[in-house]
């Protein structure tokens, strides 16, 4: 990135991103004479999410917040290298996550396509989940009667 701010911001590590955009924050809402923290300095310290958003703006805040977690390290060429697909590492979960409902065992409806005026949609829809079981139901009744 150069001085102009032009470059592309998402394919910097995270750690130069967000010390870019704690730089951008602190020029966008610090307050005159009041010293600013780089964003190493920020992260080490004990301020607030709202402190930090106050002073810097939200998004230098987020950032700050990413990287205080010890729970979300920055990926590393090496952990990358490590990294395998999901498949490889569980295919048991992965399968299970992929499963759909698959077909009825006696299937009660007809899957059909049909086109209504959007007034009687919209009426339909106006009542919430299960509009489509009562709209089945009211086709019912005027056909076979109450």
């Amino acid at each position: 990135m150069n001085e102009n701010g032009n470059g592309n911001l998402d394919k910097l590590p995270f750690a130069e991103y967000a010390a870019i955009m704690a730089e951008r924050g602190a020029k966008q809402f610090g307050k005159p004479g009041v010293p600013k923290l780089s964003f190493e300095e920020l992260v080490a310290s004990k301020l607030t999410f709202e402190e930090i958003a106050a002073e810097y703006g939200e998004e230098t805040a987020i950032n700050v917040g990413i990287a205080q977690d010890p729970n979300a390290p920055e990926w590393t060429e090496e952990g990358w290298a490590r990294a395998r697909p999901a498949i490889e590492v569980d295919p048991e979960l992965v399968e299970w996550s992929r499963r759909t409902r698959g077909k009825q065992r006696a299937p009660t409806k007809e899957l059909i396509s049909i086109r209504l005026d959007p007034d009687i949609t919209a009426h339909f829809r106006a009542s919430g989940p299960g509009w489509q079981t009562r709209l089945n139901d009211t086709l019912r009744r005027a056909v076979f009667g109450p």
